[in-house]
C-alpha cells in the first residue's frame, strides 16, 4: 500500500511501514512541510496515497469525504509520545494485509480499537 505520513508524526512511522513492505512518504520527503491540509489531500489523491495523521481536520467527512480518497487514517493515541504513536501503528499493521478495506474509508485508530467509517467508493 502507498501512504503519506503527515508532518505531525515521527518519521519512524514511515520507517515502520516501509519495513513492512509498504510505500511510505513523509511530508518532509516531498518538501511539503507547512503545506495546508487541502494541498496535502490533493497530493494524496493524485499519488494514490492514504494519509496517516494526528490531524482531526481529516476526520471531517464533509470536507474530506472518505470515498474520494485512497484512505484516511487518523491516529488517536493516549499521548502524542513517539512510543504511543508507534504502538498504534504497530496495532494497525495486521489490518493492512487486506482484512479491512482502507480505500475510500476513514479509519480512527485508538488504543481500544479501530473505528471504520465506510465511504461509498
Amino acid at each position: 500500500m502507498r501512504f503519506k505520513i503527515d508532518e505531525n508524526l515521527p518519521v519512524e512511522v514511515a520507517e515502520l511501514l516501509r519495513a513492512n513492505m509498504h510505500d511510505a512518504m513523509t511530508n518532509f520527503d516531498q518538501q511539503m512541510v507547512g503545506e495546508l491540509d487541502p494541498k496535502v489531500a490533493r497530493v494524496c489523491k493524485s499519488e494514490e496515497r492514504a494519509i496517516v495523521t494526528l490531524d482531526l481536520d481529516f476526520s471531517d467527512i464533509r470536507t474530506y469525504p472518505p470515498s474520494e480518497y485512497p484512505g484516511i487514517i487518523i491516529l488517536r493515541p493516549s499521548t502524542q509520545s513517539k512510543l504511543d504513536v508507534l504502538a498504534l501503528v504497530k496495532r494497525l499493521l495486521p489490518l493492512l494485509d487486506g482484512r479491512e478495506k482502507l480505500v475510500g474509508n476513514l479509519w480512527i485508530v485508538q488504543e481500544n480499537g479501530i473505528r471504520i467509517r465506510e465511504g461509498s467508493r
